[in-house]
């Protein structure tokens, strides 16, 4: 969570995460060709869960741009391709050649006949996007002259922010349109006749039309002694937004704290698809959570909003980010319908030809990246959950069979590798805290059970330890743990350790192997080195302990009267870099949540807390946003590791969630009897 500069190759840069282990031998086992694989199989799913008007956008730079639209053409359809749009991320990267300075955004619709499409403007630039063609003057009295000759005239450059009191700045367009007219079109000007050219006719109706321009005063001879159609500065002073945004560059764009990760997208290009293409209300799906920036965009303009990530430094942070963010407050334009009745956004008159001609009302533009805010009023971010994949059951063909976790859940793909984790543990044995040490006399697989898998004995006790090795390349599931603990309960003789290992836990699975309360027998966790998932990945091993005893978190209640308090004091990890089990202290929890009423099933953070020195800084600028409107000694105290006090709830029970700056969640349970 802390780490932002993660440089490829480097050994200790390595995740260890297994489940991004798994994602990344998955994606790029094959190189390009796993990569194209693994996109097409998320835009197949994408495409199915996309409603009939939605759009979908892949970020890509140009090395595998063609390939992506080849794919994209396969799922969605080539006549479902919408743009490609390109954009500024950088001022320019080093290069033998051509210097390359941003990326693309691809985008296809469900279906291209029924798409959901809000156009965007942009202000025009004088003298830039938008303003290149306004060249010419017209003064107060009336005189009408070039930009360029006026600069002769008064020997100064033009200002457009300082020109002549009541000029106005204005194009010639063209009033012609292709297709010949049906019949001859002669107009007079100026006491001169003009005729459009040949295989063209006059924009505006012949005759009412050209007449009522003229009248108005807005047709013009042109350099070439043909008629133009004169368009002001002031009739829209915007310009509708095209697919080359040159305008996305800048640290600003990320937010107030910058660009973080290499791979985080500017808020501002994720904004301008999210605003052309949904509703306040719509939901916004992100496959590649991150650091959240499309959930924060989403949550900022009033969208639903789903993402996920395989990575747990990534919820983690986007947790963070949301939950100390504040936006603005739109007025709603029907308060009684919510956000799907839209927003109050800002309108611009447009005045054409077309509306001139025909002595029309000029038309009005919506903004829809200027919706009415109001300013007595802040937003934080709403209610969001936070859910896991959950574990995988099947159902027997025989209905007296109730339901359980799968055999091959466990055991699926690994085999192989639970005989090379039995090797390991039985050679280096499992490593405690200091010098303590559990090492085996022998080791051998368990045949006939499911979860648990190998039986030995402590080489200086003699008493018997069984062991049940987690998933590959996914945490130890609560579901393991009940059904190892089953298992090992039918031994003869009795086990005196059960250990459970693996490269991640389940906050639910670790609460139980650490509380289950078993006469005679202790339930240990283990965590397993990456190093036995990466040995073909890292150049050298850090260190030869494989496995090492993990350690509770320390959570402290206190009671007075009918008021609880609860502390957190950190909890022990294993150091990489020291090769040791240490006292985690309370340094490193990025963030930890406390449900003052756990139900025993689902996690509701009553209280939340930011410790950590980075993370806390999100609850500084909240509450410099909202100054007035917060308690700032309460938010103080959400930075801290004590709790507010709380009265038990229905089930008293409290649960405490503790998440440290690698993403790793630990859960404990207390019970509200009493003091601890």
């Amino acid at each position: 969570v802390n780490k932002r500069d993660v440089k490829d190759g480097n050994d200790e840069d390595l995740t260890k995460e297994p489940e991004m282990i798994k994602a990344f031998r998955d994606t790029w086992e094959l190189g390009i060709h796993s990569y194209l694989s693994y996109l097409r199989d998320r835009l197949l799913l994408a495409r199915e869960l996309l409603s009939e008007s939605g759009s979908i956008f892949v970020q890509i730079s140009d090395e595998n741009v063609h390939r992506v639209r080849c794919i994209m053409d396969e799922v969605f359809g080539a006549e479902n391709f919408v743009s490609m749009i390109s954009y500024a991320s950088t001022s320019g990267f080093e290069s033998s050649t051509i210097s390359r300075t941003g990326d693309y955004i691809v985008w296809y619709a469900k279906n291209s006949q029924k798409i959901k499409y809000k156009p965007l403007y942009i202000e025009k630039i004088f003298g830039g996007d938008g303003g290149s063609a306004y060249k010419n003057l017209e003064l107060k009295d009336g005189k009408r002259l070039s930009i360029a000759q006026w600069e002769k005239d008064n020997k100064t450059n033009f200002d457009f922010y300082k020109k002549p009191v009541d000029s106005k700045i204005y194009a010639l367009g063209d009033i012609t349109s292709q297709d010949p007219a049906k019949e001859p079109q002669p107009f007079e000007f100026e006491g001169k006749v003009y005729e459009p050219k040949q295989g063209s006719h006059w924009k505006a109706n012949y005759p009412n039309g050209m007449e009522r321009l003229k009248n108005l005063n807005r047709i013009d001879k042109t350099s070439n002694n043909s008629l133009g159609y004169i368009r002001y500065w002031d009739d829209f002073p915007y310009m509708q937004m095209t697919n080359l945004w040159q305008d996305t560059l800048g640290q600003n764009q990320y937010g107030s704290d910058g660009k973080k990760y290499v791979v985080q997208t500017g808020l501002t290009v994720i904004q301008r698809c999210i605003l052309m293409t949904t509703d306040p209300g719509d939901i916004v799906f992100d496959p590649t959570c991150g650091s959240g920036t499309t959930a924060f965009v989403a949550e900022q303009w009033g969208r639903r909003w789903i993402t996920c990530d395989t990575s747990r430094v990534a919820i983690t942070l986007a947790k963070q980010r949301l939950m100390t963010a504040k936006f603005d407050y739109y007025h709603l334009r029907y308060p009684e319908e919510g956000l799907k009745g839209g927003f109050i956004y800002r309108t611009v008159p447009h005045i054409t030809l077309k509306s001139l001609a025909n002595d029309l009302p000029p038309d009005e533009e919506t903004l829809y990246d200027q919706p009415k805010v109001d300013k007595k009023k802040a937003r934080i971010t709403g209610p969001f959950t936070v859910e896991a994949v959950p574990f995988a059951t099947v159902l027997s063909l025989d209905e007296s069979v109730p339901p359980s976790a799968d055999t091959s859940i466990a055991r699926s793909g690994h085999t192989a590798r639970i005989n090379e984790w039995l090797g390991e543990l039985l050679k280096s044995g499992v490593r405690g805290k200091g010098a303590q040490r559990i090492e085996f006399a022998d080791l051998e697989l368990l045949p006939s059970t499911r979860y648990l898998h190998a039986s030995g004995f402590d080489k200086s006790t003699g008493e018997r330890i069984v062991v049940s090795f987690g998933p590959e390349f996914a945490p130890l599931e609560q579901r393991q743990v009940e059904i190892a603990i089953d298992e090992a309960s039918r031994l003869v003789p009795k086990p005196k350790i059960v250990l459970f290992c693996a490269f991640s836990f389940d906050p639910e699975a670790a609460k139980d192997i650490d509380e289950t309360n078993w006469p005679g027998v202790t339930l240990l966790r283990t965590q397993m080195n990456a190093d036995l998932l990466t040995e073909d990945l890292k150049k050298k091993a850090k260190n030869t302990d494989s496995f090492w005893l993990m350690g509770q978190p320390d959570v402290y209640l206190t009671r007075k009267d009918e008021l609880f308090t609860v502390e957190v004091r950190g909890f022990d990890y294993f150091d990489t870099k020291k090769g040791e089990i240490v006292s985690g202290g309370k340094s490193n929890i990025a963030m930890w949540l406390l449900d003052t009423d756990y139900d025993g099933r689902s996690l509701l953070p009553r209280q939340v807390f930011f410790p950590m020195a980075a993370a806390a800084k999100g609850w500084s600028r909240l509450a410099k946003h909202l100054r007035g409107t917060l308690d700032e000694e309460l938010l103080e105290a959400y930075k801290g590791t004590v709790s507010l006090a709380f009265k038990a709830g229905e089930y008293k029970r409290a649960a405490v969630k503790i998440i440290d700056d690698r993403g790793i969640e630990s859960l404990k349970i207390i019970e509200l009897g009493g003091a601890m």
